[in-house]
């Protein structure tokens, strides 16, 4: 399977929100009882299109050879910020490289990378610590009902851990082209952004 990562745009939207509710309502089962808190698909939506809009986030979209929509992953100053793909292609090898290709794009100068993750996502945790992230001890609510816990870990960019990028590029070549594409696109005066 050949994987390509680019800048999501709104367009992207109907079919990346259909792999994420799939998604969440698989993976987050035991975070978020779907019969009282179901997955709010008109926030998170709402939540993309402001994203999209503010020039400090750098969103992404992975789509396989026929183009489709298969994952994001999305990027803010030090953390990453949302990231997913579609349950059809867990346990491909899609995660990991996409997680590689994401890493690439951060700047140069941010050593110290962070996110947070439902504390009740153990399939996440496992892919985090997989790949070399660790928790800090931070930990917050969402805002979204029940309002579960959520977790930081971090990661050191000089770690050296070796991508474990399966496609048909290594990440970090993938990753810098992006990252040069992206600051062409920035300084150019459009707009970027977009779990």
């Amino acid at each position: 399977m050949q994987w390509s990562l680019r800048r999501m745009t709104p367009a992207d939207l109907p079919e990346l929100l259909d792999g994420q509710h799939r998604g969440a309502v698989l993976g987050l089962a035991d975070v978020f009882d779907q019969t009282r808190y179901p997955f709010p698909v008109d926030e998170i939506r709402d939540r993309w299109v402001t994203e999209l809009q503010d020039r400090s986030i750098a969103a992404y979209v992975v789509t396989g050879e026929d183009g489709r929509v298969l994952g994001f992953a999305v990027r803010r100053d030090d953390e990453l910020l949302h990231f997913g793909t579609a349950p059809e292609t867990w346990g491909s090898g899609l995660a990991g490289w996409l997680h590689d290709a994401l890493l690439a794009t951060f700047p140069p100068g941010v050593e110290r990378l962070r996110l947070w993750v439902f504390a009740g996502n153990g399939r996440g945790r496992r892919l985090y610590e997989k790949l070399g992230w660790t928790l800090t001890g931070g930990e917050r609510r969402t805002s979204y009902p029940p309002h579960p816990v959520l977790v930081e870990y971090e990661r050191r960019r000089s770690a050296g851990s070796a991508p474990i990028a399966r496609g048909p590029r290594e990440a970090g070549v993938l990753g810098r082209e992006l990252a040069d594409r992206a600051d062409d696109h920035e300084a150019g005066g459009g707009t970027d952004g977009g779990q």
